[in-house]
């Protein structure tokens, strides 16, 4: 009689099965309708195929479509297998590289035979990839030997995959994945039991861009080819929809539209920003000082360059160098022959963050334990030397401000000053309509600090996220293992937008790290000297990306108090330009901003016009307002207008354009 083992199921029941049997048996054992839905298992918490033998007694939970995370991710991992079987299928003779599912689909990357693949052929691979679907091919795994494997490789002309085999670690097991008989790919795994698990028509092809294999400009360049993927039909299309609506929403295109900034090559990933776009800036900036004056923070200003032996002695200059943008401290050769530098002098850097700075001023004088807390704010204008290819709009850039501030403090402090900061934090997304998530991200592998400290550290945030009443279901609270930066644990924002995707925008972190390393100390009510601790934070994070979010949240439909044109006096006939001029300047009078429209236009052209231009209000004046007194007021995105007087009109626009936080 073979040996049973005992398996542990999540409602606390125990099967007997026999040594060798798998996760589908013990499905097929409980029902034909778990054995057809189930896709994957988790043996003892790993996640594993349906078909990998049980070796001792084990506690098993099987993995279906209604474990939607995981099973997206199998299906997506999936379709990118299939996407690389298909693209062999059509395109004989292509390398593939690597093909890992995303947090909405999945990608692969080629080296074509002959061309660069395009748009054009992803039809015809879908298409391809139907089939495979359709067939039902199993998804069988194996373990190969590194020489096994490298051979297979060398065979089949995979040159990158025998490259990347060789310099896989001694002691991992390399496995490979058969779909049906004839086809493999080299994957940790796992993988659905097979091809007919996906469904045919809830994936497609998006688009296609270039990609270094290995990341790495100096390699060769290959084809990734991108994709969606999701469980059925249903999901797909609206994946589709919210893409559709993001892009009607991107920020690049409004921001060109409405002629609020722009980006060009002479300034890679730095802004430059349009009146417009600056009224918005200006405004963003009045609302947050007033937030934070009223905080009790004091505002100061800093260098933006710095010798490197400060982003030395920080920590920044080891870690953080290959994000800074560094510069010799010595006058260039202006002479045309010769090198412009000598590559003698010392480094500077321009500043990647506003920390060690404020470290600086802290510095300033004797701090006595009274001084505490002892809030430093700085809209901080940063530098970071990010890839060129990872630069988006105002989402990534290399030039930019952040609402930047640094809280010195007692050890006994920190709970109630992390706790006020959530709290200010709270006002803020609230006045601009955003709900939030809160989430603590805890210490990475690689990092200063005892773990003591991370601990006390870790505790501290998390304690005054409860005594704010935020660590609830309600504000998604959870925690992020290995999330924290290299420095400090911290807590993290994600706003959601208007189509249901999150942005992370504030932080603090509370940092007894940097203190320690630029000798930063008050004298305590002992008259000894003693450790300040370093909370960082920010609110909007960088004004650029909170523009930029703030834009594609409202589709351009900025709150009034925030557009940059706020109403427009729109004349149907001349004879009421005096009329438009008296108009205007009450409005002036009234502190909104106002532009006059008497051009010889028709009136629908002006509303069209102004309403790409998202402006909110329109004050419509002809011939019969100038006589009475009154304005026709038409409100973006409402239906009709409205004939009222002139006094009435300015007393509602006022109020729309007070900021919320005076109101």
């Amino acid at each position: 009689m073979s040996e049973l083992l005992k398996i542990s199921l999540p409602d606390g029941s125990v099967r007997e099965m026999p040594l060798g049997s798998t996760p589908a048996d013990v499905a097929a054992a409980i029902g034909p309708g778990l054995a057809k839905a189930a896709l994957a298992a988790k043996i003892d918490g790993e996640l594993v195929d349906l078909t990998r033998p049980f070796t001792s007694d084990a506690s098993l939970a099987l993995v279906t479509s209604r474990d939607e995370a995981e099973a997206l991710d199998l299906a997506r991992h999936d379709y990118a297998h299939v996407l690389a079987e298909a693209v062999q299928a059509l395109f004989p003779g292509t390398q593939i590289t690597f093909g890992p599912s995303t947090d909405d689909g999945f990608y692969y990357d080629f080296a074509p035979a002959t061309r660069p693949f395009t748009d054009e052929d992803l039809p015809a691979i879908e298409a391809e990839m139907r089939k495979i679907i359709q067939a039902d091919k199993p998804l069988r795994r194996e373990v190969w030997s590194r020489e096994q494997l490298i051979s297979r490789w060398k065979q089949q002309g995979e040159s990158f995959k025998a490259e990347w085999a060789a310099e896989l670690p001694e002691h991992e097991e390399l496995t490979v994945y058969w779909s049906g008989d004839d086809w493999l790919d080299m994957c940790r795994g796992p993988h659905l039991p097979s091809t007919g698990k996906l469904d045919p028509q809830a994936f497609k092809l998006t688009r296609v861009s270039g990609a270094y294999w290995r990341g790495d400009q100096k390699n060769a360049m290959l084809s990734r080819i991108y994709g969606t993927g999701w469980l059925n039909k249903k999901q797909l299309d609206a994946h589709l929809t919210r893409l559709e609506e993001a892009a009607k929403r991107d920020h690049r295109k409004l921001g060109q539209e409405m002629d609020l900034f722009h980006l060009q090559q002479e300034a890679h990933g730095s802004v430059f920003w349009h009146p417009k776009g600056y009224l918005i800036w200006r405004e963003l900036e009045a609302y947050m000082r007033r937030a934070i004056d009223g905080a009790g923070y004091r505002e100061v200003k800093t260098p933006q360059v710095m010798d490197a032996r400060q982003w030395e002695q920080s920590g920044h200059w080891g870690k953080y160098r290959e994000n800074m943008f560094v510069i010799p401290d010595e006058v260039p050769n202006v002479d045309d022959e010769g090198p412009v530098i000598s590559g003698e002098a010392d480094w500077m850097a321009l500043k990647p963050m506003n920390c060690p700075a404020h470290v600086l001023i802290f510095r300033q004088g004797i701090k006595s334990y009274r001084d505490l807390p002892l809030r430093i704010y700085e809209n901080g204008c940063c530098h970071r030397n990010e890839p060129h290819g990872a630069l988006h709009g105002l989402m990534r850039v290399r030039q930019f401000t952040q609402d930047d501030a640094h809280i010195f403090c007692r050890e006994d402090q920190i709970v109630a000053e992390v706790k006020a900061f959530c709290e200010l934090a709270d006002r803020v997304y609230k006045d601009f309509g955003f709900t939030y998530s809160i989430k603590l991200a805890l210490r990475p592998e690689q990092r200063f600090g005892s773990d003591a400290d991370w601990d006390k550290a870790e505790d501290e945030l998390r304690n005054a996220v409860i005594e704010a009443g935020l660590a609830t279901e309600e504000y998604g609270w959870e925690e992020l293992p290995g999330e924290g930066a290299f420095y400090a644990p911290k807590l993290e924002w994600h706003l959601t937008d208007a189509i249901g995707r999150t942005w992370q925008v504030g932080t603090i972190q509370s940092d007894r790290v940097l203190p320690e390393r630029l000798d930063a100390t008050y004298v305590g009510e002992d008259g000894e000297k003693h450790r300040p601790v370093m909370l960082h934070r920010a609110i909007f994070g960088s004004y650029e990306r909170f523009i930029g979010i703030l834009i594609e949240h409202f589709a351009g439909k900025l709150p009034v108090w925030l557009a940059p044109v706020q109403a427009v006096v729109a004349t149907i006939v001349s004879d009421a330009d005096p009329y438009a001029a008296e108009v205007a300047e009450q409005l002036k009078a009234a502190g909104i901003r106002v532009d006059t429209d008497c051009r010889n236009e028709k009136i629908n052209y002006k509303v069209r016009e102004h309403s790409l231009q998202k402006v909110p209000h329109l004050l419509v004046v002809g011939k019969r307002e100038a006589e009475e007194g009154t304005v026709a007021l038409r409100t973006l995105g409402a239906e009709h207008q409205k004939v009222m007087p002139l006094a009435e009109a300015i007393a509602l626009l006022k109020s729309e354009t007070t900021p919320p936080d005076r109101r």
